[in-house]
C-alpha cells in the first residue's frame, strides 16, 4: 500500500476506534445530589434599620433527619433562628435552638413560622442586593446559600 493511501485511509480508521473506545472507557456518572440543599431563599428586607427576616426551604434528600443549629452571614452581625407563633390570639416570636428537617422531605423557613432574623448590618443593603448566608447543622454540615433581598411588601422570592 502507497503511504498516501495508507495515510488516507487507515490514520482515520484507528482514530474512529481509538475516540470509540475512549468514550466508552469512561461512561459518564451523574454527580450525587447533596444530602441537604437550600432552595427559594429571599430576604424581607425592612427601613429604618429594624431586623429582616430569611426565609428558605431546605430539602433533606438524605436517609438521616437534619437539624438546622444556626446560620451566620458576612453581611450581618446577628443571624438568629426564631420562630413565630400565634400564643391566645397573638404572634409571638421567639429565639429557637434548632429546626428540624426529616429524611428524604423539606422544611421551610417561611414567614408566620420558622425564619433567620438578621440584625445588625455591616453595610447598608436594599432590595436588590444578594446576602450569603451560612446554615449550620448539627453533626458539623454548613451549606452557604445566596439570598435575594426582596422589598418589605414581598410575600416570596
Amino acid at each position: 500500500m502507497k503511504p498516501a493511501l495508507f495515510c488516507a485511509r487507515v490514520i482515520p480508521a484507528l482514530l474512529v476506534v481509538a475516540v470509540s473506545v475512549t468514550a466508552t472507557a469512561a461512561p459518564a456518572t451523574a454527580p450525587a445530589k447533596p444530602a441537604l440543599q437550600i432552595e427559594h431563599a429571599w430576604i424581607r428586607w425592612l427601613p429604618a434599620d429594624l431586623p429582616a427576616a430569611a426565609y428558605a426551604v431546605i430539602v433533606n434528600h438524605g436517609d438521616a433527619n437534619a437539624r438546622l443549629i444556626g446560620a451566620d452571614s458576612p453581611d450581618y452581625d446577628m443571624v438568629m433562628l426564631h420562630r413565630s407563633r400565634l400564643e391566645q390570639g397573638s404572634s409571638v416570636m421567639q429565639a429557637v435552638a434548632g429546626m428540624d428537617i426529616p429524611a428524604h422531605a423539606e422544611a421551610a423557613l417561611a414567614p408566620g413560622g420558622y425564619h433567620l432574623m438578621l440584625s445588625e448590618p455591616r453595610h447598608a443593603i436594599k432590595p436588590g442586593d444578594t446576602v450569603k448566608i451560612n446554615l449550620h447543622f448539627a453533626g458539623g454540615a454548613v451549606l452557604q446559600a445566596d439570598f435575594p433581598v426582596r422589598p418589605a411588601n414581598a410575600s416570596g422570592p
